[in-house]
């Protein structure tokens, strides 16, 4: 249990909860060091292949920057080079996270959500980048992540307006995967997570970093003909011979990430 944050882990999955329910679990820059923490254990560990970030309490996954720190002079200074929650800027994490959205995802909240592989979203939860309404812009990869992710108008809809998006219309919008009950996020999370699990976690983090660095190149070609260390270390691993012989022998693999 950290100061702004707790961290659990069960068997390969890791659970990451930003704890600060009486400020609807919005952050500042030591929290985003905290979190930062967080996820450079998750990424080192070799035994950790699955990541879950949600929120504590039923209000709120996240309101984003702490405006209320920095309106009354809290020092803004020392923000983790990874990133609001120290995962905004986290380009290189070929490990798969997922997002737990129980309540509201605002500002830096929706980033951390569209940073994340995966959108669980509670029934009750709303998104939006709300930041032009007070000044500001959505500068922790929402501007460019958004386009990515949904319809260019519809992005540019809610950039240019701030306007609030239920879970439902996230999911036919395109960000959000799955819609559930409220109070059932992260258990649905969860679900994933065990599917993933279920996969070599060397062919899945292939996947995952053929996918995002190849939306780089212009053309599939291009993008098929990169180098991916990724896909190099899933062929030369114990668990690209292991895959096929339990399927050959009808029984489920034994993975053993390397």
């Amino acid at each position: 249990m950290g100061e702004f944050s707790q961290v659990e882990t069960e068997g390969h999955l890791t659970i990451i909860t930003i704890n600060r329910p009486e400020r609807m679990n919005s952050l500042h820059p030591p929290a985003n060091r905290e979190l930062a923490e967080a996820f450079d254990a998750f990424e080192a560990d070799p035994d950790q292949w699955v990541a879950i970030i949600t929120g504590a309490g039923d209000r709120a996954f996240s309101a984003g920057n702490d405006l209320k720190h920095q309106a009354t002079g809290g020092d803004m200074s020392g923000q983790p080079e990874s990133g609001f929650a120290g995962l905004t800027a986290r380009y290189g994490l070929v490990k798969p996270v997922i997002a737990a959205v129980n309540g509201v995802a605002m500002g830096g909240g929706f980033e951390i959500a569209l940073a994340c592989d995966l959108i669980v979203a509670s029934r009750n939860a709303v998104f939006a980048l709300p930041e032009p309404r007070v000044g500001l812009a959505a500068l922790a990869g929402g501007t460019h992540r958004l386009p990515r992710q949904i319809p260019l108008k519809q992005a540019m809809g809610m950039l240019l307006t701030g306007r609030r998006v239920p879970a439902e219309e996230g999911q036919q919008l395109g960000f959000v995967n799955e819609v559930v009950p409220e109070g059932e996020a992260l258990a649905a999370a969860r679900r994933w997570a065990e599917q993933i699990l279920e996969c070599a976690p060397l062919s899945v983090r292939a996947s995952k970093q053929a996918a995002m660095s190849g939306l780089a190149h212009a053309g599939v070609e291009e993008a098929a003909n990169q180098r991916y260390d990724q896909i190099h270390a899933m062929v030369k691993s114990e668990d690209f011979i292991e895959g096929p012989k339990a399927f050959a022998e009808k029984r489920p693999p034994t993975w053993k990430g390397r």
